[in-house]
């Protein structure tokens, strides 16, 4: 009997078709360690699964990659399901896988600490980023669900502790694959036409996928980039999410964050009657000042004799215009005291002095004085000047 003959491609559809009709490998569930994972612009997912022995390559097509609520990395181990098959075309066999959860924890724990590093290192989380919350805010955005009962609550408490402050609420799902964009959105609006003061985003508890929304990127960015202070709200105490990492201020419930929102006007109103009280106690010790002032000012002499003032100042003009004639008296005596030292100075030294003493004061025709005879010369007229009058000679010989 002659032996038939495959062709490659027949050998291929054969295992192929032994392999889809094995219904233990068309829902299989492998466990084991990324390897070679490849993320291609088509969308879809390339990477091979191994253990200690051996290794498998696997394909995750775009519609299933989608579902995937954490990025997988090279090294982590995970759980994968999918079906076992052959690809003609190459011959080999791999895993089409249909879901993928890290092995040990779930896929959202995985997906919400890689996130959390990711933001963290681009600072969306830096305290240096965070505004501080308005004191006396007159409006308050809430971006939650308006069928929860945490959108009453706020509400409740709002109004009990700061009745005048005006709640503007924006409503949007808090749960579900549309619940992201509208958060995101809905804090974009009331960001960009001032809504509010203060913006409130949160919802109720609830387990970690009812929660999801809010530690959703895209929620996480516009809280940050949010100019209008934000105050996180989600679950109970024991919840957190992103969004409170990146939110200006944290509340561990809705409820407590209507109460760090707005001050409580009863604590506020005995405050304004404690500074009240401060007040008029400090403007009846200011007007007993003032009194007492005022009493003192009005026994002053000068209050109860108008005229006081004008005769005091009198008096004190009188004596310092006496002590000013005596201090000009004095200088003017100083003075004539020296003139007369210097008058006398003059005199003594007056040549009239010697002239009345006797002694004669020769000139020639040019007025010169003669102190020598060698100054004359004989039959040159001379001017003679004594003490009282004087005459003119000729000199008949010159003696030396």
């Amino acid at each position: 009997m002659e032996q038939h003959i495959f062709g490659v491609t027949e050998v291929n559809e054969l295992v192929k078709l032994l392999l889809d009709n094995e219904p233990m490998l068309q829902n299989i569930c492998v466990r084991g360690e990324l390897s070679n994972y490849k993320m291609y612009p088509s969308g879809h997912h390339y990477f091979s699964l191994k253990d200690q022995e051996g290794a498998i390559r696997c394909v995750m097509f775009k519609g299933s990659a989608m579902r995937l609520r954490f990025r997988p990395e090279n090294g982590m181990k995970v759980v994968v399901t999918g079906r076992v098959t052959v690809f003609p075309r190459d011959g080999a066999y791999q895993l089409y896988c249909n879901t993928m959860t890290p092995e040990g924890v779930g896929d959202l724990a995985v997906a919400f600490e890689q996130l959390k590093a990711k933001l963290y290192a681009e600072g969306l989380f830096d305290p240096a980023h965070k505004k501080p919350l308005p004191a006396y805010p007159e409006k308050i955005a809430i971006v939650t669900s308006s069928a929860g009962a945490a959108v009453h609550d706020m509400i409740r408490i709002l109004r009990r502790r700061y009745p005048i402050a005006k709640v503007i609420l924006l409503p949007v799902r808090v749960q579900g694959a549309e619940a992201p964009p509208e958060i995101a959105g809905a804090i974009r609006y009331a960001d960009k036409w001032k809504i509010g003061d203060v913006i409130i985003t949160g919802r109720g508890g609830g387990s970690m996928e009812d929660l999801w929304a809010f530690n959703d990127e895209r929620v996480a960015r516009a809280i940050y980039a949010c100019e209008t202070p934000v105050i996180s709200a989600v679950g109970h105490e024991p919840d957190v999410t992103i969004s409170d990492f990146v939110a200006d201020a944290r509340a561990s419930t809705p409820s407590n964050a209507a109460e760090i929102a707005v001050p409580d006007q009863v604590e506020l109103l005995r405050w304004l009657r404690g500074a009240e009280e401060r007040m008029e106690q400090s403007e009846t010790a200011r007007l007993d000042t003032l009194r007492q002032r005022l009493k003192t000012l009005a026994s002053k002499r000068v209050m109860t004799d108008q005229l006081a003032y004008v005769q005091d100042k009198r008096m004190a003009l009188i004596h310092v215009q006496q002590r000013l004639g005596d201090l000009a008296d004095g200088q003017l005596a100083r003075k004539r005291q020296s003139f007369a030292a210097l008058a006398a100075s003059l005199d003594a030294m007056s040549p009239l002095k010697v002239l009345g003493r006797g002694y004669a004061m020769v000139q020639n025709d040019a007025g010169q004085i003669l102190k020598s005879c060698r100054d004359v010369t004989a039959g040159e007229r001379v001017s003679v000047t004594l003490g009282e009058g004087g005459f003119s000679a000729t000199v008949e010989e010159v003696r030396k």
